[in-house]
């Protein structure tokens, strides 16, 4: 039998003003990502939205930009490692 508790069973659910202190966003822009559906979110009666705070925590760190050392670290990386030709 597995012990492991899933994440989001400790994960409270944050109300729309919760999760856009938490984002530092405004609710007006929040509502438009769940509109949209840019940002995982829950409507359990379909009015009221909830958010776990795993998922916005995913949401922000989607897109993450790399450094100009680490671009230039992949860069000498992949030709070392390509040298040869095709």
């Amino acid at each position: 039998m597995n012990n492991q508790t899933p994440a989001f069973v400790n994960d409270k659910p944050l109300s729309l003003f919760e999760a856009s202190n938490y984002l530092d966003i405004s609710k007006s822009y929040l509502y438009k990502l769940t509109f949209q559906k840019e940002i995982p979110h829950f409507k359990p009666n379909g009015k009221k939205i909830y958010f776990q705070k795993s998922d916005l925590d995913n949401w922000i760190y989607r897109n993450r930009v790399s450094s100009i050392s680490e671009i230039e670290r992949n860069a000498v990386d992949f030709v070392t490692n390509n040298k040869g030709g095709k």
